[in-house]
């Protein structure tokens, strides 16, 4: 479990780098999964750039997910639920007020890390009318290796329980239409969200959604963006050598 959390921020360091240009400030959060039970998250207001052990909080999934199963529009009454589900209740830090959609995608896509960005690659495109177009396409092979066939796309919403609503919501459809949880979920004004098995994958699933905005961003420029296919797109995300290759993007798992 040490060198597992040890990762975990390892990882979260990394995305916060200034000069990755994922995040500054106290913008983003990370989250790991620790058992059935509960989960690391970011501590609201903490820097990803330079944090520590100190800058993550544990939490317990059942207060957090049962947000949804009996929502109420009282933000004082959430903040208490988020603050009771700690696992340390002496801990003086507070949950990411983004506690609720980590919760509920490490529940419901068999994922075990989170991360939520908001690189400026990405987010000129999701502030622009040409955001469900990007998350919809793909356009190159590595795009579809790393990120899926398609990136989940969610409205704006309002952060905090009716942004995790509406992520819950669209993610769930995608699942049903794919027959698996996403690799992105993109949302529309705010950021990105990277699902994956180890840090090593968040970390490459981020870079290559990145990559991606730089390239649509640059073919915008020059004309319009040519999208691959959707046979070729499920061609090469289910051909046996890009698997082996994307089981090695994935890195070691603990």
């Amino acid at each position: 479990m040490t060198d597992s959390l040890d990762q975990f921020v390892e990882m979260t360091r990394t995305l916060g780098q200034p000069h990755m240009d994922y995040v500054i400030i106290g913008e983003g959060n990370t989250s790991y999964r620790i058992d059935d039970d509960t989960f690391w998250i970011k501590a609201s207001g903490q820097q990803m750039n330079g944090i520590g052990r100190e800058g993550f909080v544990a939490v317990r999934f059942a207060p957090i997910l049962d947000l949804f199963e009996h929502p109420v529009d009282d933000r004082e009454f959430i903040q208490q639920a988020m603050m009771a589900a700690r696992v340390n209740a002496d801990s003086p830090a507070r949950p990411s007020v983004e506690v609720t959609f980590h919760a509920m995608l490490l529940a419901e896509c068999g994922v075990r890390y989170i991360a939520h960005t908001h690189p400026t690659a990405v987010n000129r495109i999701l502030c622009s009318t040409r955001a469900e177009q990007f998350a919809a396409n793909r356009l190159f092979p590595d795009e579809c290796v790393l990120c899926g066939p398609s990136s989940v796309f969610v409205p704006y919403a309002d952060p905090g329980l009716p942004l995790a609503q509406a992520i819950r919501t669209h993610t769930r459809i995608y699942m049903d239409e794919n027959g698996e949880a996403p690799k992105v979920i993109l949302l529309k004004n705010h950021g990105l969200i990277a699902l994956a098995q180890t840090p090593t994958e968040a970390v490459n699933i981020t870079a290559m959604c990145v990559k991606a905005a730089h390239i649509f961003a640059g073919a915008c420029t020059v004309g319009e963006p040519v999208f691959m296919s959707q046979a070729d797109i499920r061609h090469i995300y289910k051909r046996p050598d890009e698997i082996y290759r994307r089981g090695l993007f994935v890195g070691k798992k603990d």
